[in-house]
């Protein structure tokens, strides 16, 4: 693993773990706009979900949440039908395509997010249409650790408090990122070349996750939220116009 490799793996996770301890979202989409400009997409889902994974455990140690199983099982038995399908996905992508996935789901959610409090709430649909995002949401973690996007984005729209969106979206990442870490290693996705990547993105993330989540307990996150998401929107534009061009030229 080369140097390039290893320092954009520990910048992507340190700058993600810091968010995601923060705003309990976003390991991924943070990790991946740094990530998707020098790895190879099967490398960085791997480290994506790995990512995650960790900074979901750390945050179940560090921040008090609950636990409301009638609320959760709809999107957790929706996420684990969707892995499955994002894993089968994972080996069609190349660098360009996967860049550019990147930068649209960036462009569209993230301005989604910023302006989510101010649209209706949704009250229809019930359980169906929460296990129906968890589904969405499965597959989107199988090809990458996004599991937390849609579901972050339908309970914001759901009106759901801070505290009762944080507990849905940490609980239901933790299961949905342990069963698709476990179908990559059943899949044969993670390989030994791989195995120096854990140990970068492991210690990287550790320490800006912890201080992270201290700073939840203590403040607001919404303007941090605003920053956040409006750099990734950045970030999703600039994806999209270096891998548009390589892609369009195939035609």
């Amino acid at each position: 693993m080369d140097t390039t490799i290893i320092l954009s793996l520990a910048l992507g996770a340190a700058l993600a773990g810091f968010v995601q301890g923060l705003s309990g979202f976003a390991f991924s989409l943070v990790a991946m706009s740094i990530w998707a400009w020098t790895l190879d997409p099967k490398l960085a889902a791997v480290m994506a979900v790995f990512g995650s994974l960790t900074g979901q455990i750390i945050a179940a140690f560090s921040v008090r949440r609950g636990f409301d199983f009638a609320r959760l099982w709809p999107f957790l038995l929706g996420g684990l039908a969707g892995i499955p399908i994002g894993v089968a996905i994972l080996p069609l992508l190349d660098a360009n395509m996967f860049k550019a996935a990147l930068g649209l789901l960036l462009v569209i959610w993230c301005p989604a997010m910023l302006f989510a409090t101010h649209l209706p709430a949704i009250r229809f649909g019930g359980r169906a249409a929460d296990g129906a995002v968890g589904l969405a949401g499965g597959i989107m973690g199988g090809f990458g650790g996004f599991t937390g996007v849609l579901p972050t984005l339908w309970c914001t729209l759901r009106r759901y408090d801070k505290h009762a969106q944080r507990s849905i979206i940490q609980n239901f990442n933790l299961a949905t990122l342990a069963a698709t870490m476990l179908a990559y290693l059943a899949s044969g996705a993670v390989t030994r070349e791989m195995l120096p990547g854990f140990a970068v993105v492991a210690p990287a993330m550790l320490i800006p996750t912890l201080f992270g989540t201290r700073l939840y307990i203590g403040i607001s996150e919404a303007s941090f939220r605003r920053v956040v998401l409006g750099l990734l929107t950045l970030s999703g534009f600039a994806l999209l116009a270096s891998s548009l061009p390589q892609l369009v030229g195939r035609l």
